[in-house]
């Protein structure tokens, strides 16, 4: 039987996330799984924190606080934002936090040493003979020897853009104590993705069917692919086997080759804490997988090259991608996010003054699948008002109140004489419906969105022809039949809704009178005039509350304003 294992990329924890991450890597996939669940389908999504580098070693050190401390709280910090806006995984975790990651990750060194595939070179680095350690990039300051910038870090130049050498520069110094560096040979092992390439990835990488912004990303790396570093000097990382490392101390494995194992570390944690300690072979190690990572485009060559190659190369079975639904960049109001510049939405506040969910919605119908897209402050307020509100929102609360009112807050009787005629009108006369479910699987998200709507106004174009409320007057019976008939579609609403707005959806289904959780309910696919209808006469309404609070002009200009100028 086909599983489905899911990861989303493994957010830095050096700092908050933004919608921009949000609508790349994790609003997608929570959708993505919420949908494939209700459908059936077995499984498992996979996430947390990537927590080595140098950034966080640098800002750490700047704070004063360990390391570990120092993950920690960027960790729960990026959780808190996921459980904001309802994107759950099955595992959370982190790099540094996993039980099994470090010895995983050694696995896969050892491995691929093994059958050939790491390379050992020597090079010249700048070490600081006062702190006694070899200076990555980003520990290096100097002068920029393209323009003159005196305040250049070692791997890039702020004033100019370029990249740098930092064994270039004229004039550089340690970022920790300021000392003159010297140059002093280190080796470092490199993964052979040109051997690689020869030995399957390039003719997996060929055969497979991908997004065309990886097929043509990808495709030009492949033709000039080389030996990629996977070891560092420093003390902050999983340390290179020492049956591996010929005697070398202070060396770890660089963080980009250690996070993309966390996906299998932290499926054996999750594995073993349901009890079931070798039940991650079953998701990593079986044909029936389809392995899907949900990423931003600048993952791509990590995803697409890089970690298959490692799990090509490691020889143990392990299943490749399925599917790399990259998203292209989501920008804010017409430029990019960036939380150094405070041209951000700080999510904590966002949340008390607007809906997580209006946004969940937002984020998806605008969501950048096949080129760059963006969050404007307007959009948001009109996909609010006019789509959630009133499409949505307002279409279930003006039924449901009525009955309320005047049905003693129990769904009316359908007659039978009037079934064949109600079930005409609405699935034939009040305009197109459709499974938003066959478009998320297609990663099709801002269809399915624009689906769950359309879906939605059938019922506004039924409640409009039918009049129920002045049908009462007329003909209470078949007024009777009709709220019956609108009572039954929001049940098939509250469904479609669940994986896109799930706390609404969870609302709407308690309205109804419905016991348990919607999202545990089967994916209920299109209705038809013999089977859609399941629910009981006389069922006791919940209670009965609003949904979307419409979103002010004064509370949009107050967010432009703090964008301006940039803002358009």
């Amino acid at each position: 039987m086909v599983r489905y294992l899911v990861t989303s990329a493994l957010p830095y924890a050096n700092g908050p996330i933004h919608f921009g991450h949000i609508a790349g890597a994790y609003l997608p996939a929570d959708v993505y799984v919420r949908t494939l669940r209700m459908l059936g389908e077995e499984v498992l999504y996979v996430c947390g924190a990537d927590e080595h580098g140098t950034a966080i070693t640098i800002n750490a050190e700047q704070e004063g606080v360990p390391y570990a401390e120092y993950v920690a709280r960027w960790r729960d910090a990026i959780k808190d934002t996921f459980d904001r806006f309802r994107i759950e995984f099955d595992v959370w975790s982190g790099t540094s936090l996993c039980p099994e990651h470090a010895p995983t990750s050694q696995e896969f060194f050892r491995r691929l040493d093994t059958h050939g595939y790491l390379l050992q070179r020597t090079s010249a680095q700048l070490y600081c003979p006062k702190d006694q350690m070899f200076l990555a990039d980003r520990y290096v300051v100097g002068t920029c020897y393209r323009c003159g910038f005196e305040r250049a870090r070692g791997n890039e130049c702020p004033n100019c853009g370029q990249e740098l050498d930092p064994l270039e520069m004229k004039v550089a110094a340690c970022k920790v104590c300021g000392t003159k560096p010297e140059k002093r040979d280190t080796r470092h092992w490199f993964l052979d993705l040109a051997k690689l390439k020869d030995d399957g990835l390039g003719a997996w990488f060929k055969d497979h069917p991908w997004k065309p912004n990886v097929t043509g990303f990808i495709g030009n790396q492949l033709e000039t692919i080389g030996a990629r570093p996977i070891t560092r000097d420093m003390s902050w990382g999983i340390p290179v086997p020492a049956d591996r490392a010929g005697g070398a101390v202070g060396k770890v494995l660089y963080v980009w080759f250690d996070a993309p194992i966390g996906y299998v570390s932290f499926t054996k944690e999750w594995a073993r804490l349901a009890g079931k300690p070798d039940d991650w072979k079953r998701w990593w190690q079986s044909p029936d997988t389809r392995l899907v990572h949900f990423i931003g485009k600048d993952n791509i060559a990590f995803h697409c090259l890089v970690f298959p190659a490692m799990l090509l190369g490691v020889r143990d079975g392990y299943v490749l991608p399925w599917q790399v639904p990259a998203n292209e960049f989501y920008s804010l109001q017409g430029g990019k996010f960036s939380t150094s510049e405070q041209r951000t939405i700080p999510i904590e506040d966002f949340c008390t003054r607007f809906d997580a969910e209006a946004a969940r919605y937002y984020i998806l119908a605008s969501s950048p699948e096949s080129a760059d897209t963006e969050w404007r402050w307007q959009d948001f307020q009109a996909a609010n008002n006019a789509l959630l509100a009133d499409t949505i929102g307002n279409l279930v609360t003006r039924v449901l109140r009525f009955i309320d009112k005047n049905y003693g807050g129990r769904i009316p009787a359908l007659a039978p004489e009037h079934r064949e005629a109600q079930d005409r009108a609405i699935l034939t006369e009040c305009g197109a419906f459709g499974d938003p479910a066959a478009f998320v699987r297609e990663f099709r998200f801002r269809r399915a969105c624009e689906q769950l709507m359309e879906n939605a106004r059938v019922a506004n174009v039924f409640v409009d022809k039918t009049a129920p409320w002045a049908l009462r007057k007329t003909d209470p019976v078949l007024a009777a039949s009709t709220l019956n008939t609108c009572c039954e579609w929001l049940a098939w609403l509250a469904r479609w809704m669940a994986p896109f707005l799930p706390g609404k959806a969870q609302r709407v289904w308690e309205m109804l009178g419905q016991p348990g959780e919607v999202r545990a309910q089967p994916w209920p696919g299109v209705p038809s005039a013999a089977t859609w209808r399941s629910l009981p006469a006389d069922q006791k309404l919940g209670t009965v509350e609003g949904l979307f609070p419409k979103i002010d002009d004064a509370l949009i200009a107050a967010e432009l304003a703090k964008l301006a100028p940039a803002a358009s």
